[in-house]
């Protein structure tokens, strides 16, 4: 692989000898000008063997399917650039055919392996799990926010950092959260209930208990919440106060942005490392929102430790077993709740911003959810008692609806890995510094997995259609590498039952307690809208809601 520093080594040593008059018969022109000279000879010859020669003419993954329509300099970047993250993967996986594997390439010609059966997933995400790892980049770019935690761990570090944490994600203990998960849904869809009907105080008519609410907003407030009392112990008071320091730093960092997107696409050409030296206001609020969230994640962690020492704390949060296993050094831990605080809430929160927009879409489901949830949920109220693990696992068209949510907008649209040394995926050889794609988005909208509808919001594809079908727990797909929102393996995501718990509680309370239109009508049209990628996929301008209080519940 091409290395700015082998390219500056050899022009250093042969500036040296062109410059000191070593060689009689060569003039002897100056250092400086030596070693400009040299360097942009070897720089111009590595672009056109990188950009040109090598994929084109000599790589060895030249004989796969791929898109057609390449820029000459750019591959599909072009393309990749116009359409929200994922989508032409969603295109290619349903009309170039192939057998687990499509190459394309993205700016300057740089390849890229996007893997789409079920046996190339299984093979990179579990059997040669450790292979591919994930790109260098990600530390500079997302350490910053997430903390080099379990998200970015490799090899022998995150097997150990998996294990130490896994009893905070044990079976029991989620199903213990539930009351956690319920309490914090109530406290925010009552805070909600309060803030339309003081938008809708002096209205007359059937819109005096409507208002136009961001349901991501709100969905960020009550997750930062519900993380912070299941995860750290501590309730951060987000659901109401909005302008908590915390919530306004995770607003900051996620804000989809134009100078985030530009951003995002110079780290994928230049070094991230460049990138975030360069003086300008995005890489400021990064710097500051991170340092106000490290000293947020530092403070729990000494509060926690003196708890623990007063023999006060019994809990079996993230940061309680973190700190009980004996793993981590205390920056370690600043790391883990890092990660742990923004994957946790941001993730769960863009699941239900999608679900309001999927259900405002499609009144027919809202409705029918509603009837479920009212008729084996107790209301939201204040005092009244809330509903059992057993009593959420057993709504099948709430579970029906929330996989289907996160099947069509899977949160993380995509993820990356490079391959960490020469190794294959099925039987193809892939050189060692190969960045394979693995695209949700894609995956989840497989018509070869998933059928002719798969590119339909079809909740009904998850319910049982008797007592004997057993693929509706797959939701009908071929194979479980179909669904592919936690992804699978030792990878996948420590907190999927914890996600799917706390999502469900939100969606019940919140369908129950609202009816929903889509405030901009344009955006039943699909392709209308603007989507935009950080660590999650957002609508760009948000989801704007016009929402009804409902009597009754």
């Amino acid at each position: 692989m091409f290395s700015y520093r082998l390219i500056s080594g050899i022009s250093l040593g042969g500036a040296y000898l062109v410059s000191s008059g070593r060689i009689p018969q060569w003039p002897s022109p100056g250092f400086l000008t030596a070693f400009t000279v040299l360097w942009g000879i070897q720089g111009l010859a590595w672009a056109l063997w990188s950009v040109i020669l090598y994929p084109k003419l000599f790589s060895p993954l030249r004989g796969l399917p791929e898109p057609s329509g390449n820029s000459w300099f750019m591959g599909q970047f072009p393309k990749i650039l116009a359409m929200p993250t994922g989508n032409p993967m969603i295109e290619w996986i349903n009309s170039i055919p192939n057998n687990g594997l499509i190459r394309y390439l993205g700016p300057l010609n740089r390849e890229r392996l996007l893997v789409t059966s079920p046996k190339a997933l299984a093979e990179v995400l579990v059997t040669k799990n450790y292979d591919f790892v994930k790109p260098d980049r990600f530390r500079h770019t997302l350490g910053p926010i997430l903390g080099t935690g379990l998200l970015l761990a490799e090899g022998d570090e995150h097997k150990m950092q998996r294990k130490n944490l896994s009893p905070a994600f044990a079976f029991r203990h989620i199903k213990d959260l539930y009351p956690v998960f319920w309490a914090k849904a109530r406290e925010g869809v009552n805070a909600m209930t309060g803030e339309i009907l003081r938008a809708a105080a002096g209205q007359s008519g059937p819109e005096e208990k409507t208002a136009v609410i961001e349901a991501g907003n709100w969905a960020s407030r009550i997750t930062l919440d519900i993380i912070g009392v299941a995860g750290m112990g501590r309730d951060f008071d987000a659901i109401r106060n909005p302008d908590n320091r915390l919530n306004q730093a995770y607003t900051q960092i996620f804000n989809p942005s134009r100078q985030a997107r530009i951003f995002q696409v110079l780290e994928m050409i230049i070094s991230p490392r460049l990138v975030r030296l360069l003086p300008v206001k995005r890489n400021e609020d990064i710097q500051a929102s991170a340092g106000l969230i490290r000293a947020e994640c530092a403070d729990l962690i000494r509060d926690k430790r003196q708890k623990i020492a007063r023999k006060e704390s019994t809990d079996v949060d993230i940061l309680s077993v973190a700190i009980e296993s004996g793993g981590f050094s205390d920056e370690d831990l600043v790391d883990q709740l890092m990660t742990f605080l923004a994957a946790g809430h941001e993730t769960t929160a863009t699941a239900m911003t999608w679900a309001a927009y999927l259900l405002a879409k499609h009144p027919d489901v809202q409705s029918r959810l509603r009837a479920e949830v009212r008729e084996h949920l107790p209301p939201p109220a204040d005092g009244a008692p809330a509903p059992s693990s057993a009593d959420i696992d057993r709504m099948p068209y709430l579970n029906a609806v929330c996989s289907e949510v996160l099947r069509y907008f899977s949160p993380a649209p995509f993820t990356l890995r490079t391959a960490a040394k020469d190794t294959s995926i099925l039987g193809q050889f892939v050189p060692r510094g190969t960045q394979v794609t693995i695209v949700p988005w894609a995956i989840n909208k497989s018509e070869a997995l998933w059928g002719d509808d798969a590119l339909v919001f079809n909740p009904d594809r998850w319910m049982p259609k008797s007592d004997a079908d057993k693929r509706a727990a797959s939701g009908g797909a071929t194979s479980n590498y179909a669904f592919l929102t936690f992804l699978h393996g030792p990878r996948s995501c420590i907190g999927m039952a914890f996600a799917k718990a706390e999502f469900a509680c939100l969606l019940a309370t919140w369908v129950g307690r609202f009816q929903w239109e889509l405030h901009d009508k344009e955006l039943m049209d699909e392709s209308k809208l603007v989507i935009k990628t950080n660590i999650t996929a957002r609508p760009a301008k948000g989801m704007y809601i016009k929402t009804t209080v409902l009597d009754g519940w």
